[in-house]
């Protein structure tokens, strides 16, 4: 069995962060006869210097024809004087539109090696594993009209409009509820219904949705204001949040931090299933962004990259049993003291990037024995 990967390390530790993951991909076709064919391209500032642009419709057309896209992260100083369109981060929001990738899965989950690497105290956050669903091809970041007038008089407006239908609060609220029944069967539909139309929709629609094909999963309903509260104060109270684009970028950072370090943590991007084979495209990245002031030093975390390839085994590939041993894989390694310096403490092992790739890669080997 053949299995496609599309690789775009991207800008910054992008690079040097994906370098980790090879190892695990070409491991797991030596000794597990896994099938990875691989191919790579340029997104963001990278793409941008070679093309003028921030993905060309080359590689656009390899991420469309991948069974997975692994992603890095884009951008820098060096690209904030580009046109506006051909910005670093257009690239990522080309492939999420053209691949209709409406989904955001964000997990944020606590190793208990760094419950003490939080801002929060331990016994608030130690095996914290919560589930944050975003909506991500609508809502107040594609709503039109979205401008700037000019009212005269030295006065401007700024306009962004939220909005939403139907049919996308109902498919996004089915993914989480999907989520949750493979987790602790509990989902906590997030918006702000008492000031805003579209919360009020938002809240109708994942009610409805939940009555209608999801009873079993336990649904409750909170103002996001109020979510990013009870995140801070006790956060093991969550089993999967969804919410809409707006509030799903702002609760899922809040949640990012929760476990100490933005290079923890993976995230993946689905569209919706094929109706004759069921596969989804799918898109896999971290979340800590390109670093650029670290970039090049071998210090970056590389776990984050390497969380967002397990998601894709098991996501995309169905690899489940493989996906688990690499987030043990990451567990164990954590557990023997060894660091990259922003998950840094007191007693354990400063490693760089590669060695830490390395050890996780050969924990897993063991793991497989």
């Amino acid at each position: 069995m053949t299995r496609k990967l599309f690789l775009l390390p991207g800008d910054g530790i992008g690079p040097e962060a994906m370098n980790e993951v090879r190892k695990l991909i070409a491991f797991m076709n030596d000794k597990q006869n896994a099938g990875f064919e691989t191919d790579e391209g340029l997104v963001g500032g990278s793409a941008y210097d070679a093309h003028g642009e921030s993905i060309s419709d080359a590689d656009m057309d390899k991420a469309m024809a991948a069974d997975a896209v692994l992603f890095g992260a884009v951008g820098g100083p060096k690209w904030d004087d580009v046109p506006y369109e051909a910005r670093p981060e257009a690239g990522l929001l080309r492939l999420r539109k053209d691949m209709e990738l409406f989904a955001n899965l964000r997990p944020a989950i606590c190793y208990p090696a760094l419950a003490n690497s939080s801002s929060l105290k331990p016994e608030v956050v130690e095996g914290l594993d919560i589930l944050i669903v975003r909506e991500l091809t609508g809502g107040v970041y594609f709503g039109e009209p979205k401008e700037i007038i000019d009212l005269g008089n030295g006065q401007k407006r700024g306009i962004d409009t939220q909005v939403y239908d139907t049919y996308e609060i109902e498919r996004i609220s089915g993914v989480a509820f999907e989520m949750a029944r493979t987790r602790q069967n509990k989902v906590c539909s997030m918006e702000k219904r008492n000031v805003m139309k579209s919360g009020v929709l938002w809240n109708e629609v994942v009610t409805a949705t939940h009555g209608a094909n999801y009873s079993d999963v336990e649904l409750s309903h909170m103002l996001a204001d109020a979510g990013g509260m009870q995140l801070v104060r006790w956060p093991k109270q969550f089993d999967v949040i969804v919410c809409d684009n707006l509030f799903g970028d702002m609760l899922s950072d809040i949640a990012a931090m929760l476990t100490g370090s933005l290079g923890m943590l993976p995230s993946a991007s689905l569209g919706a299933p094929d109706p004759k084979t069921g596969s989804r495209k799918a898109l896999y990245e971290p979340v800590h962004g390109s670093a650029p002031d670290i970039a090049g030093q071998g210090i970056a975390n590389p776990i984050a990259m390497i969380s967002s390839f397990a998601m894709c085994l098991r996501y995309s590939f169905n690899m489940v049993d493989e996906a688990n041993m690499v987030e043990k894989a990451i567990a164990n390694v954590l557990e023997t003291g060894k660091r990259t310096g922003d998950i840094m403490s007191d007693g354990c092992t400063q490693i760089s990037t590669s060695e830490m790739g390395d050890a996780i890669s050969e924990e897993y080997a063991s793991l497989l024995g």
